[in-house]
């Protein structure tokens, strides 16, 4: 039932914001100016012409095709003769993106309930509806763009490794590519995740073969840390066991008196996976295919980008993480906000570390802001964004704010990694925190699509909200939803050089 509550509650707004988007906005806006014309060539049976503007693969392109193949026996039903070609149109090629968000929905609950087996139905089902209603990736399930498929694909990969399919897990890996090459980084954090879980696995096993072992370890009281450790050392055989909905966790896990060292971890790791490596070369061997694949694509073409390539010329833009993160927690404010409490515990129980850490992350933050923030002329030049207006009313409306701006900066990642460390171990943390990196640091636009992915990822693998905080999270969203898409449809302007509407958006 609750598969069922999802796709039904999600479908209820989905299906008319997708009728009023097209009713309002009939014509290919922004970046569709591109998609919709290519997908359109390709609906005719065109695969040799392509627009050199696109920087993507042709994955969403294809799926349209096959989408709209789909709807030819229900209108042979309605008796309704229309070619390929014809049924093409903006409104339908768009539909694509809303039957896709309501398939991811499904993917998330599915995910909630397998990182989280104690998690009431119920409680998923809540969760699963709010996460659909996240402002990033709702706004553009209503418009075509590559962001909803690209999301669906990457969760929809990573469940099927958790669920030990690994040959489905690598196809839908390369499908996940077909729609943004940064997906490759996705695929490998996936894969590692999935060694890592089997290493683990394979340990448990032979610790639990000792039975005098396990018997000593019941009389002395120490069971149930022992399962904890080796169930939260590896990538995700960790599931966050909860009760009502609120993980349990050991408070060894996130001290760094209690835990083993992140080198310790490495070693560990590395050992277990020499005494592994012909069974999971075997297991993981369809994503180096993949991986082979793409870097073979990457030669051939010159680039990781098809078109555009001077205006997306890889960077070292090192304040996309910082503005991820801040994005991030503003996503799930009242949780970061109960965080405080928890980091200035910290910081008064390990002063030394927790201090110097901090002197690293603020002088990190310094040099990010200061020597490697990029302003894109896509950024300066179109105020039909809101990150227009956020860098320029904010961050650099005095020469001053932008370095004012670092403590929370900084502030966001500390409660980020305190969240994800109450359920992970180092190595995850930190195998996060580089796919995070490898995805954003090298794009010189700030564009807050591009954090949709990780921050599904993060929360997911953060604590469930309090039901309190869910009804603010969800109020939020609502909001935020409600008047984006006021801006977008009942605010447009004309920019006075060039004729038609524009309209704001994300």
């Amino acid at each position: 039932m609750g598969r069922l509550t999802v796709v039904t509650v999600v479908s209820l707004w989905v299906v008319p914001m997708l009728i009023m988007v097209n009713w309002f906005v009939r014509d290919p806006y922004m970046d569709e100016i591109f998609h919709i014309p290519q997908a359109q060539h390709y609906c005719r049976g065109d695969f040799w012409t392509w627009d050199p503007m696109i920087t993507t693969p042709p994955g969403l392109y294809y799926l349209s095709l096959a989408y709209v193949a789909s709807l030819f026996p229900a209108m042979w039903f309605a008796e309704t003769s229309m070619t390929l070609s014809s049924i093409c149109s903006t409104s339908i090629i768009r539909s694509t993106n809303a039957v896709v968000a309501i398939i991811c929905s499904v993917i998330i609950y599915d995910l909630l309930i397998q990182l989280r087996p104690n998690l009431g139905e119920k409680r998923a089902t809540t969760y699963a509806i709010v996460l659909a209603l996240y402002p990033l990736h709702w706004f553009f399930t209503f418009l075509y763009y590559t962001d909803v498929a690209s999301l669906t694909a990457v969760l929809a990969m990573y469940l099927a490794s958790i669920k030990r399919h690994y040959w489905l897990s690598a196809t839908l890996g390369a499908i996940a590519t077909l729609f943004r090459q940064t997906n490759i980084i996705w695929m490998l954090f996936v894969a590692l995740d999935g060694v890592i879980t089997c290493i683990e696995d394979s340990c448990e096993n032979d610790s639990l073969s000792g039975s005098k072992h396990k018997i000593m370890l019941k009389d002395n009281g120490l069971q149930t840390h022992y399962m904890s450790s080796l169930t939260s050392s590896g990538l995700r055989k960790r599931r966050m066991h909860s009760y009502n909905g609120q993980e349990s966790t050991s408070e060894g896990i996130s001290s760094p008196h209690n835990s083993p060292g992140f080198l310790d971890e490495i070693l560990d790791v590395t050992f277990k996976l020499w005494s592994l490596k012909w069974e999971l070369s075997i297991a993981f061997f369809p994503f180096a295919l993949v991986l082979l694949a793409f870097v073979a694509f990457v030669i051939w073409n010159g680039s990781i980008v098809l078109g555009a390539k001077d205006a997306h010329a890889v960077s070292l833009h090192f304040a996309q993480m910082l503005y991820f993160g801040l994005c991030s927690v503003a996503a799930l404010v009242p949780v970061h906000l109960e965080q405080a409490a928890t980091l200035f515990q910290s910081f008064r129980m390990h002063k030394i570390i927790r201090s110097s850490q901090l002197m690293v992350a603020l002088l990190f933050g310094f040099f990010a802001v200061h020597f490697f923030s990029i302003a894109h002329p896509y950024l300066l030049a179109d105020n039909r964004h809101y990150t227009f207006y956020i860098w320029r009313r904010v961050i650099q409306v005095h020469w001053t704010t932008k370095y004012l701006l670092i403590p929370l900066y900084i502030y966001s990642w500390f409660s980020i990694v305190s969240i994800l460390r109450k359920n992970h171990r180092t190595i995850w943390v930190f195998s996060y925190v580089v796919a995070t990196a490898l995805v954003l640091v090298p794009a010189p636009l700030i564009e807050f699509r591009y954090y949709t992915i990780p921050f599904y990822l993060l929360v997911l693998h953060s604590p469930i909200p309090k039901t309190c905080n869910l009804r603010l999270i969800w109020s939020l969203y609502v909001v935020v939803n409600i008047f984006t898409m006021y801006l977008f449809l009942l605010q447009p302007f004309h920019w006075a050089h060039e004729p038609g509407v524009q309209r704001f958006i994300w």
